[in-house]
């Protein structure tokens, strides 16, 4: 199988009959074949209807714009959310990261690997710290000292940087910096962050000590959408380690920065592959 010729279409409607096999005679009209698919319905099938279909097309990439202004109409008339992607073009990413380099640090293992489905175009951050890890990768590093007073010009400048490099999705691979509501708009639901704790529990800047002192059995890490509510956007994905009275707040330190490497680079793949739709404040991960 060609990588060129496989293509994806997620679709978001309400749930109604007939919209599988529309879509499927659509596909096999174009001399599509689906790969594989997967779909769910909220609501016991009566609320909205979500699926992510692979497909393979020969010759995809010249077919692409008349399969999208032909399934317009189909789209119209099932109320569809839908995006058409060509698995062969890799989002580009920015990885922002402050001075803590283990999500970063897995990010480009994964990149190097060839298990890591995008291009890295460039990592920002606020500190000179990983330059030279970075650049040893061939990927551009981009240091912007942030303040309480240059904050606004620092995130002007972010935002040209991401322009200039053709950026699709942002990665803040533990970047210690709250981003304005205007940062968010130029990209709603193509920032991913990593949270050092199991949300919607112990939310803020400490989650370790917190949970050391309120004696928790489980840590975790939570990767999500960023939002204009602080450690409060869809979840893509969480998971846990277990603890006990031996481990002091260093220990669940030590043993978070495992889970949240690990967190953050499935949500970022998953991303990247295309299996993760909103549903509100809720995201459904095809996997």
């Amino acid at each position: 199988m060609i990588a060129t010729d496989v293509g994806r279409l997620l679709i978001s409607c309400p749930d109604r009959p007939g919209v599988v096999a529309t879509v499927s005679h659509f596909l096999f009209d174009h001399g599509a074949n689906i790969i594989h698919a997967d779909q769910h319905s909220t609501e016991r099938g009566h609320g909205t209807f979500l699926t992510r279909i692979e497909f393979q097309l020969p010759n995809l990439e010249a077919q692409l714009p008349d399969l999208e202004q032909t399934f317009k109409q189909i789209a119209g008339r099932f109320g569809m959310e839908w995006r058409l992607a060509s698995a062969a073009h890799k989002k580009r990413l920015a990885i922002f990261v402050s001075r803590q380099e283990h999500a970063l640090l897995e990010l480009l293992w994964q990149h190097r690997a060839g298990d890591l489905k995008a291009d890295l175009a460039l990592v920002i951050s606020n500190h000179p710290t990983h330059k030279a890890l970075v650049e040893r990768q061939g990927i551009a590093y981009v240091h912007i000292p942030v303040t309480s007073g240059t904050k606004a010009q620092a995130e002007q400048e972010q935002l040209r940087l991401l322009d200039e490099y053709r950026v699709d999705a942002v990665v803040l691979a533990r970047y210690m910096q709250v981003l304005s509501p205007r940062f968010l708009q130029h990209y709603p639901a193509r920032i991913i962050n990593i949270h050092h704790s199991f949300l919607p529990a112990f939310v803020g800047a400490n989650p370790y000590q917190a949970a050391y002192d309120r004696g928790v059995k489980l840590i975790g890490a939570t990767a999500h959408y960023v939002t204009e509510e602080l450690d409060a956007g869809p979840i893509i994905e969480q998971d846990v380690r277990r603890i006990d009275h031996r481990h002091d707040p260093d220990d669940l330190r030590r043993l978070g920065r495992y889970i949240e490497r690990v967190v953050l680079a499935r949500a970022v793949g998953w991303h990247c592959e295309d299996r993760v739709l909103l549903h509100g404040n809720k995201t459904i991960v095809f996997n």
